[in-house]
């Protein structure tokens, strides 16, 4: 299947993205100061967080266990020189459920990230991809 965006300039460091969809997006690489949007190295660790969690929420309720929210923090760490892309990325999942185990969300979240996941398949293969997870009772 292939995928098509298109892009049209806004300013030497602000584009425009849409897709086949129509939905849009705006990417900036501005400085900290002026940021007004993601830049595409934020949206590569959004879609990384995001993309996992779409398989482990399909494993959780697979499993028929119970799923309130989950939630993520993800960090990447990038290399000094360019191109500059992530040595290491460190995703940390907040799963709320009432009766997770601890071994399934390790199970899930590392089958997520590694076998599911087409962002993370995508990833260079010298970067490394750390997680961890929070089971989150109430």
């Amino acid at each position: 299947m292939d995928i098509n965006i298109k892009m049209s300039y806004i300013d030497d460091e602000k584009f425009n993205v849409k897709n086949n969809s129509g939905n849009n997006l705006t990417v900036d690489m501005y400085s900290p100061d002026k940021k007004e949007h993601m830049s595409p190295m934020e949206l590569l660790l959004s879609a990384l967080t995001t993309c996992a969690a779409v398989d482990i929420v399909s494993m959780i309720k697979k499993r028929r266990r119970d799923l309130k929210d989950i939630k993520a923090i993800t960090s990447g760490s990038r290399v000094e020189n360019p191109p500059r892309y992530y040595k290491s990325i460190d995703v940390k999942y907040l799963i709320f459920s009432s009766d997770l185990k601890d071994n399934e969300a390790e199970r899930f979240i590392s089958l997520a990230l590694s076998k599911y996941c087409s962002v993370g398949a995508t990833i260079r293969p010298d970067t490394i991809v750390n997680h961890s997870f929070e089971i989150i009772r109430d």
